[in-house]
Formats: structure tokens, sequence, C-alpha cells
């Protein structure tokens, strides 16, 4: 009677064994690595554009469009109307139009007719019309 349930207690817990080994055989850890790692580096780039650091967040923004981060259109958005500094408010007009989030060119052509700066107001513009070019072909 003990050897009858000691294998039926080891059929179960081989048949757990194999299950939770197939079920994690098509975990490749190296993507999982990648998709961590990219994570890292969004989340330290939208950190940079809120750095007081003029250079950093005019980099960061830069970086964040080529990337397409949609997470940033909001603090983009921020940097665009908010910042004090031309480069960084063009930067972020720059990487809003890459990431083509309708908020972030909305607010990219309302830049181009209201920002303070002439030179941030044209920039916009060439953002803006870029944006129009492309959404009609």
């Amino acid at each position: 009677m003990k050897t009858r349930g000691l294998a039926s207690i080891s059929a179960v817990l081989l048949t757990v064994v194999l299950l939770s080994a197939s079920l994690f055989a098509g975990n490749n850890p190296e993507k999982v690595h990648k998709a961590t790692k990219s994570e890292l580096v969004s989340q330290s780039l939208l950190d940079g554009i809120c750095s007081g650091n003029c250079g950093l967040a005019a980099s960061a923004a830069y970086y964040l469009g080529e990337l397409k981060e949609s997470r940033a259109v909001i603090p983009l958005m921020r940097v665009l109307k908010c910042s004090e500094i031309e480069g960084t408010r063009i930067a972020a007009a720059l990487a809003l139009t890459k990431i083509g989030d309708s908020r972030g060119t909305f607010a990219v052509k309302q830049a181009s007719r209201f920002d303070d700066s002439k030179y941030v107001r044209r920039m916009c513009k060439i953002f803006s019309l870029y944006t129009e070019s492309l959404s009609k072909k």
C-alpha cells in the first residue's frame, strides 16, 4: 500500500516538474534582459528630460524621439511649453514630431503659432508642415 501511494506521489511530482519545465522552456533570458535594458534606457531618458541640465534634457528628448517612446509624449509637451531654453524646446518639438502621437503633433502646431521665440515658432512650423506632408501621402 505504501509503495502504491509513493508511486502516485512520484508520478504527480514528475508531472508537475515536466509541466513547469515545458512552460518555461520558451522563455529566452536574452530577450527578457533586452526588454529590461530597454525599459531602463527609456526611464533614464525620461528622467533626463526633467533634469535642470539643458544639454542633458535636449539630448534625452532627441533620443526619446529616435526611440519613438510613447510614454514621453506628456513630459515632452511639458518641456515644449515650459522650458526657458530655445534649443531644449526645439529638441522636444522634434521628438514629438518623430513619435507621431496626435497630442504631440498638436502641441507642436500650437507652439508654431504661440511660442514666445520667433526661432522656436519657425522650427515648429517646419515640423508641423513635415507632419502634414506625411499625412497627405
